[in-house]
This record gives structure tokens, sequence and C-alpha cells, in this order.
């Protein structure tokens, strides 16, 4: 290898180079205009309240489109291992007597960590199946975790838990959000990454050059279990409150839909598809009686136009630049 060749891998391996510097002065500028938006009266007291539940549907959406745009399987139990995180996180904080901000960081830590092993659990096992079935088993995952947790008494039953401190802020909100995006996307420009999306494009011709499938199968769906388990914590300090009903099926499925909407295998899809559906339902309220009608009419206009994906449909009309967010999402 020439002498110009390394130089140019070590300055491409350079963390400190141009468009990583690029990425964090933006991510540092995005929140702080956002905070001072929010501290200096611009933004209402609804725009505030989105901005948390924002945050958390973007986690939830990029972690999905992990197991369900880069690997290719269907998966319809990521409102279960939200679940998972947001009792596991709740009931950490009401039982341990900690300064409040180790006692939130360490119920962050558990539930991811017991979202995961669930994930490994569940994975082993379904990840053999394929497609609609694979979407069943999942899906009956998610339910019978509502179930048992609806009738547990540490869970608090059918009323569910409360009284949970109210932790999550937009800060925590938006440096757990940042730390999904990292991970996942550098996962997916690794060489793991490259050998999940090559499992999604041809199973056969992975396997067949040495990829060990179920292995990255199931780092995948666990990585996305973990983060989904994060995404919980948040919710249930976020909210105060954390109910069985919070985590069935319509979950899940809004989850998917958000990935749907902004692109199988497209991070940046997800971000744009998650905020939309965060604050679109808060701005048709007015419209209480028609709102559900309303919402599912411009979800279907919207799917109509984005057949390929909302960002990427709006890259290429040229309605939106290219912006650098960690990485060429779009999936080869």
């Amino acid at each position: 290898m020439s002498k110009e060749s390394k130089e140019k891998i070590g300055h491409q391996n350079n963390f400190l180079n141009k468009k990583n510097i690029i990425i964090t002065a933006a991510i540092v500028a995005i929140y702080i205009l956002i905070v001072i938006l929010a501290d200096g009266g611009v933004l209402n007291r609804q725009a505030r309240s989105l901005l948390v539940p924002i945050g958390i549907n973007i986690i939830l959406a990029v972690s999905l489109n992990l197991t369900t745009g880069f690997l290719g399987e269907l998966s319809l139990g990521h409102a279960g291992f939200m679940a998972i995180g947001a009792y596991t996180g709740a009931i950490f904080t009401l039982y341990v007597n900690m300064p409040g901000p180790v006692e939130f960081l360490l119920g962050i830590l558990f539930g991811g960590i017991v979202a995961a092993i669930f994930g490994i659990i569940i994975g082993v096992p379904v990840l053999r199946l394929k497609g609609d079935y694979l979407a069943i088993v999942t899906l009956g995952f998610g339910e019978i975790i509502r179930s048992i947790v609806n009738f547990m008494g540490i869970t608090g039953g059918a009323m569910g838990l409360k009284q949970i401190p109210r932790y999550s802020n937009y800060t925590w909100t938006y440096v757990i959000m940042i730390i999904t995006l990292l991970v996942i996307t550098n996962l997916v420009n690794s060489r793991h990454g490259r050998a999940i999306k090559s499992i999604r494009d041809n199973y056969i011709a992975a396997e067949s050059v040495g990829i060990r499938v179920s292995r990255c199968k199931i780092m995948a769906f666990v990585i996305a279990a973990f983060f989904a388990g994060v995404a919980g914590v948040l919710y249930g300090h976020h909210l105060s409150i954390v109910k069985p009903g919070d985590f069935d099926y319509n979950k899940s499925i809004e989850i998917l839909v958000i990935v749907v909407l902004g692109g199988m295998g497209n991070i940046k899809g997800s971000v744009i598809a998650a905020v939309i559906l965060t604050i679109l339902p808060e701005m048709l309220r007015a419209a209480d009686d028609f709102r559900m009608l309303l919402y599912a009419i411009v979800l279907i206009v919207m799917m109509l136009f984005n057949s390929s994906g909302l960002r990427t449909r709006l890259e290429e009309s040229g309605k939106l630049p290219k912006l650098p967010l960690l990485m060429k999402s779009k999936a080869k």
C-alpha cells in the first residue's frame, strides 16, 4: 500500500475530521436552539410537551428500523420490549433511594439490559421463523408481556404503576436519542452492519460466504430490544404512570407505521417520520370528532406519496437538502 493511500485511510479514520466536527456542531446547535425557543416562550406549552415524546418515538423508530429495515425481519413486539423497560426502570426508581440523576441513569441502564435479556430469550427461537410467522410470534410475545404485567402485584396490575418520579426531560431525552442514532448508524456502517444488510438481501448467499446468520440476527434483535427498553424508561418517567394498556399491539403498529413512512432502512427518514407522526395528532386535536378519521386519511395520502420513503422522495424532488446526518442511511 502506498504512502498516499495510508494517509488517506488515516484521515478517514480520524474522529476529528471535518464531517464529524460539522455533525457535532449541528447536534449542539439544534439542542441550544430548542432550549432557547422553549425557555424564551417562543414554544407554547403544547409544543414543549411534545419534545420528550418526539425523542422517545425517534428512539423507538430507529431501533425498530434496525430489525425491520436493515435486517429485513418484520417484528411486531417492540411495544413488549418498551413495556419491560418502562416497568423495570419505574420499579427501580420507586424502590431505590439514590440521588435523582444517578437513580435515573441506573434505571435507564437496567431497563435496557432487562429488555435486551428478553430479546435474547425471545430472539433465539423466534428468529428461526420468517415473514408473517415471525410477525405473529413477536406480536404474541408483546401481548404475553402485557398480560403478565396486568396480573402482577409489583407492577400495579391493571391500574398501573403511579407516582413515578418525573425525571425525563428534554435534555435527557435528547442525549439518549443522539446516543441511539450514533450507535445504530455506526453499527449499520460497520462490518457487522454490512453483514446484517446482506442477510436481508440474500439469506442463502450471506450464509454461503461464511456470515454467521443466526448470530447477526440475534445481535440486531437484542440491540433493538435494548433501545426499546431505554425508550420505555424515558416514557414511564415522563408520564409518571405506566399501565399495561399503553403497550398493546396498537403501540407496536404505531412504531411500525413510523418506520414504513420514513422508509425501510432509512434512519434519516425514521427521524423525520417520528417528528411528523408525533406532532400530527396534536395538530388535529381541534377537530376532535373527526380526529382519527383525518389522521388515517393523512397517513394514506402520505404513504401513496411516499412509496420509496418520505425523506428519499423529498431529496429527489429537491425540496429537502441532503443533510450529513451521521451516515448515508439509505440501504443499498
